[in-house]
């Protein structure tokens, strides 16, 4: 599979309207080559730079396989109307929650998982939760990387 956002290019620096420092949306992600026996999609965004650890910043699964983008500034809903689910990312709160490094630059990777079923997950779990959930149901992955670094 293949990810990518028509708002930063691969390896690049995320726009400010994406991040803390701006209007903390998410970015819009488009997506290819998704496997055909996918019944549904997953997306982890998180950030390995973080001083805690890895700190999650988006948790979004059952999105329907045959979808092929999530538009820009998805609402923090528990369910969206194109059927997606959305978790709780490490800010506390449903949905995404942008970049907002405390000092340096850091990576933020958007993973997207092909799944071979639907989730029975509730709103609102966790990345942890997800990834259990996940195991062995996972067809294929893409990887999307952006930098950001606060002024």
């Amino acid at each position: 599979m293949k990810l990518q956002s028509s708002a930063f290019d691969a390896n690049s620096f995320i726009p400010v309207q994406y991040t803390c420092d701006g209007l903390d949306i998410s970015p819009p992600l488009n997506w290819d080559e998704v496997p055909s026996q996918a019944i549904s999609l997953a997306l982890i965004v998180d950030d390995p730079d973080a001083p805690i650890g890895t700190f999650v910043h988006w948790v979004i699964y059952n999105i329907p396989a045959n979808l092929k983008q999530l538009p820009e500034q998805i609402a923090s809903a528990k369910t969206l109307p194109n059927g997606g689910v959305q978790g709780k990312n490490d800010f506390g709160n449903l949905g995404y929650g942008g970049p907002c490094p405390p000092k340096g630059t850091h990576r933020y990777f958007f993973k997207l998982y092909a799944l071979d079923r639907q989730l029975a997950l509730a709103p609102g779990c966790s990345k942890k939760q997800l990834l259990a959930a996940m195991e062995n149901h996972i067809l294929a992955t893409a990887e999307l990387m952006g930098k950001f670094q606060r002024n």
